[in-house]
C-alpha cells in the first residue's frame, strides 16, 4: 500500500509542472501596453496621445481638454488633440482593437482544460477519481500558435495605428478646406458689398443721365455674380465646419463653441529635404511593416522555417512654392488705392481694379488650401498611410460679364 502512495506521488510531480508550464506559456495582451505603443508610433505625427474612457472621471477630464481647447481660435494642431481627447470614432476605434488583439492573443491558447470528478460506491467500498485532461495535439502544437498569435497580435497593433493616422489625416484636411471656406466667405462677402455699391451708384448715376445702360448693365451683372459667389461660399463654409464638427466628436453644444481661424497659416520659407523624407519613410511605414507580419504570420502559419526578402524603397518629397507674382498682384490694388486718394482715378477706375482681383485673390486663397492638404497627405504618406488627393483647379474665375470696362 506505501509502494502505491509512493507511485501516485512521482506522477503528480511532472503532472503539475506541465500543467504550470502550459497555462503560463499561452499569449497574453495588454490593452494599456497597446495604447502605449500607439501613442509612441505616432507621437511623432499626432502630437498628442490617445487614451481610452472606461470610467465617469475619464470621461469628465475628456470633456474638460476639450472645453479648454474650445476656448480659443482652432489652430490645425489644436484640432488633431481635441479629435484625440473627444472623439468618439478614436474611442471606438481603441475598443475595437482591444477586442482585435484579444482574439489574436486566445487563438494561441491551448483548449480549456477538463476537469472531471468521479465518485463511485460498491457496497462499502469509496472510489473516488479526479483527472484534468488537456487535447495532446493543442499541447504539441503551442509554441507554433503561439508564434502565429504574436504576429497576429502585432497585425492588430499596426492596423490600429494605421487607422488612427488615417482619422488625424482626414481631421487635418478638413480643417483645411473649412479654414479656407471661411477666408473664401470673407472675401466673398467684401466683394459682394462692393459690388452692391457699385451697383447702387450706376443706378444714381444713371438715373441723372452720367451713365449709360450698358455700363449699368455691367455693374448689375457683377453685382448678381458677387451675390452667387457668396451663396456659393457660404454653402461652402456650412458643409466643411460641419464634416469637421463630425471628424471632431463634438456635439451641439460644442459646435456652436467651435471657432476657426480667419485665414490658413502662412507657407513655410524653406520647402522639406526629399533626401531626408524618403530616409524616414523608408524606416517607419506602417504599411511595409503590416506587411511584413502578414507575411512572417503566413510563413509560420505554413510551416515554412524560412523567407528572405529584400525592400528598396526611394520616396521623394517635392513642394516648390511660387509667390513671385503674387506679390505684384498686391502690389497693383496698393497702387491703385493711392492713386485714387490722389484723385488722379475715379470711383469706377477703383472698383474695375477690384473686378480684376476676385479670381486672382480666389486662386491664391485656393493655392493655399492645395498646399496644406498636400502636407498633410505628405506626412500621412511618410508614416505609411498614402491618401490620395487630387488637385482641385481654380473654379473661381469672374465671368465676362463681370469685366471691367
Amino acid at each position: 500500500m506505501m509502494k502505491h502512495v509512493t507511485y501516485v506521488s512521482r506522477i503528480k510531480l511532472p503532472l503539475s509542472i506541465i500543467t504550470v508550464a502550459v497555462l503560463t506559456g499561452c499569449a497574453s495582451v495588454s490593452f494599456e501596453q497597446n495604447v502605449g505603443r500607439v501613442n509612441d508610433e505616432v507621437s511623432g505625427f499626432a502630437e498628442g496621445k490617445l487614451a481610452l474612457s472606461r470610467t465617469y472621471e475619464e470621461r469628465t477630464q475628456r470633456a474638460q481638454a476639450a472645453a479648454t481647447l474650445l476656448k480659443a481660435p482652432l489652430g490645425q494642431k489644436d484640432a488633431v488633440q481635441l479629435a484625440l481627447v473627444n472623439s468618439p470614432a478614436l474611442q471606438a476605434l481603441l475598443a475595437q482593437g482591444w477586442a482585435e488583439s484579444a482574439v489574436a492573443a486566445q487563438s494561441g491558447r491551448i483548449s480549456n482544460p477538463v476537469f472531471s470528478f468521479e465518485r463511485l460506491v460498491a457496497g462499502d467500498e469509496l472510489e473516488l477519481g479526479r483527472a484534468l485532461s488537456f487535447g495532446l495535439l493543442d499541447i504539441l502544437t503551442l509554441p507554433a500558435r503561439q508564434g502565429i498569435a504574436e504576429r497576429r497580435i502585432e497585425q492588430a497593433q499596426l492596423r490600429l495605428t494605421s487607422e488612427v493616422v488615417d482619422h488625424i489625416t482626414r481631421v487635418r484636411q478638413t480643417w483645411v478646406r473649412a479654414v479656407a471656406a471661411k477666408q473664401t466667405l470673407n472675401y466673398a462677402q467684401q466683394v459682394f458689398e462692393s459690388a452692391e455699391a457699385s451697383a447702387e451708384l450706376a443706378r444714381r448715376m444713371q438715373s441723372v443721365g452720367n451713365f449709360n445702360r450698358l455700363s449699368r448693365a455691367r455693374e448689375q451683372a457683377f453685382y448678381a455674380d458677387s451675390a452667387t459667389r457668396l451663396a456659393n461660399a457660404q454653402h461652402l463654409t456650412n458643409a466643411t465646419r460641419e464634416e469637421l464638427i463630425r471628424l471632431l466628436g463634438l456635439d451641439e453644444t460644442q459646435g456652436g463653441l467651435l471657432q476657426l481661424p480667419e485665414r490658413l497659416p502662412d507657407l513655410p520659407k524653406q520647402a522639406l529635404d526629399p533626401s531626408v523624407v524618403g530616409a524616414t519613410a523608408t524606416r517607419t511605414r506602417l504599411d511595409i511593416r503590416l506587411a511584413q507580419t502578414a507575411l512572417d504570420g503566413a510563413s509560420r502559419a505554413q510551416g515554412l522555417s524560412k523567407i528572405t526578402s529584400v525592400t528598396d524603397i526611394e520616396l521623394t518629397a517635392r513642394r516648390n512654392t511660387k509667390i513671385d507674382n503674387a506679390t505684384g498682384s498686391r502690389s497693383n490694388p496698393e497702387e491703385n488705392q493711392l492713386r485714387y486718394n490722389g484723385m488722379i482715378i475715379g470711383v469706377f477706375e477703383l472698383l474695375a481694379d477690384a473686378k480684376d482681383q476676385v479670381s486672382t485673390v480666389i486662386a491664391a486663397i485656393n493655392a493655399e488650401q492645395q498646399f496644406w492638404l498636400a502636407d498633410a497627405a505628405l506626412k500621412a504618406s511618410v508614416i505609411g498611410r498614402p491618401t490620395t488627393m487630387a488637385i482641385a483647379p481654380a473654379s473661381a474665375a469672374a465671368p465676362t460679364a463681370a469685366a471691367p470696362h
